[in-house]
Parts: C-alpha cells; structure tokens; sequence
C-alpha cells in the first residue's frame, strides 16, 4: 500500500506526538492571530466561537492526509479544499494565495520548532523532508510558488513573516478568546508554549519576552514521558471536556 508519508518520515514522528502538537498550535495561534488575512478566520465565526475545537478539527486533517494511503490523503486534502472554496463564494471574493501560504509555512515552521524544542535538533535532510511533504500538500491545493528547496523556504518565511503580519483588533480579540476558553492558569501556560516556540517577529508584535517561563521545565516535562504520565501534564494543559481529544492527540 503506497502512503501520502512514509513510514519511516521524520513529519510522521513529529506529528504522531502529542506534545509536538500542542506546541505546534501554540506557535500557529499566535501568529494567526497577527496574520493581514485574519479576517477570513472570522467570517465563518468558528475560530473565535471554539478555538480549541477548531485546534482538534485541524489536528484531524492533517492526521488523515500524514498517517493515511495516498488516494484517502488525497481526497482529505480536495475535502479541505472544497471547504476553502464554499467559504470564498458566501462571502463572494478569494482568499489570497499569500494567505494559503503563510498557513503551510506556518504548519513548516512549528514543526521543526516544536520538534526541536521537544526532542532534538533536526538535520538539513530532514528539514527538506519537511518542506517536500507540505509542499505535495501545497500542490495538491494548487498553491503557486513555493519553494523547492529548504534554503529558498527559509528566505520566502522571513519574507512572509515582516510582510504579512501586524498587531489588529482582531489579535486582540482572538486572545481574548483564547482566555475565556481556556481560563487564567492554563491561557497563561499557552502564553509561555508560545514565547517559547513563535519566531523573533511574532514575539516582537505580541510583546513577548524572549526567554520563556518554561524552559527549565522540558527537562521535567521530558521525564514525565518516559514515565508515562506526561498524558497527566496535557490534562492541565487542556480542560478536561476535551479528554478523549487529547488521548487521540498521541495516536500514529
């Protein structure tokens, strides 16, 4: 059976770890909330109705299209598509393809940085192992222009992140819903997944410090998995109405 993804890729190893995604949606609803193109996040009103339930329902298609046999992957990505489609047609104009972009250089980004934070450095070969399989996403899609090679992604990111993001209401907005839906503890928790995690950009438009409250803790946080109950840290993280949803956060 031919898959999507090998088996043996550095993307699944990444993404078949809890940890790595949450810190992976940490970075990504930062910058998200900074992105020019914000807006068509809020036209459907989803996001900021339920953003961890938006988190899930993406953590979803990207677990169909890495872990599943090309043709099923396939049509999880023309799914997605298609969605992307009907949005643009109720509200009668296209989301830029900048705007396409910076979401799968995004999802780029954060993997290797949540990655590298968690586990270890990663090569320069796995680092275009990275970049070729979004990119099959990216094509699929039938985004233009992206880079083929990893050095060439690195300039387009730098490009994408000083031309693309500003501090608006809707960032505002978007973190105050982050806190309503997560409350004091664990909004002030995602804050710090953040800083340690987001690119010097993001942290300068947020107003991040550059140093986060959590560092001396993913020595304990690495312990706690090789004990087996690191699943107890993702209950804190998360509020226990999510609880199936994080047990599924750990499945390859």
């Amino acid at each position: 059976m031919k898959y999507f993804v090998d088996k043996q890729s550095v993307v699944r190893q990444i993404w078949g770890n809890g940890d790595t995604i949450l810190f992976i949606f940490a970075g990504a609803s930062a910058e998200f909330a900074l992105n020019k193109a914000v807006d068509w996040l809020y036209f459907t009103g989803k996001l900021p109705a339920d953003p961890l339930g938006r988190l899930f329902s993406t953590v979803s298609y990207a677990r169909a299209i890495i872990f599943s046999e090309k043709q099923s992957a396939i049509r999880a990505i023309d799914s997605m598509t298609a969605i992307h489609a009907d949005v643009e047609a109720k509200r009668g104009s296209s989301i830029p393809d900048w705007a396409y972009r910076d979401v799968l250089f995004m999802l780029i980004d954060y993997s290797i940085r949540a990655f590298e934070v968690l586990e270890r450095k990663l090569s320069r070969v796995e680092k275009q192992e990275i970049l070729e399989v979004f990119n099959r996403v990216g094509n699929r899609m039938g985004l233009k222009g992206l880079p083929e090679v990893f050095e060439e992604w690195e300039k387009m990111r730098q490009a994408h992140l000083n031309q693309h993001l500003q501090h608006s209401h809707y960032t505002d907005d978007l973190f105050n819903q982050y806190r309503k839906h997560l409350g004091v503890i664990r909004y002030k928790i995602l804050l710090e997944a953040q800083t340690l995690v987001v690119p010097q950009k993001v942290r300068e438009l947020l107003g991040f410090r550059r140093i986060s409250l959590l560092n001396p803790l993913i020595g304990l946080y690495k312990l706690s998995r090789s004990m087996k109950i690191d699943w107890l840290l993702k209950g804190l993280i998360l509020p226990s109405r999510y609880k199936n949803e994080i047990k599924e956060l750990d499945r390859a």
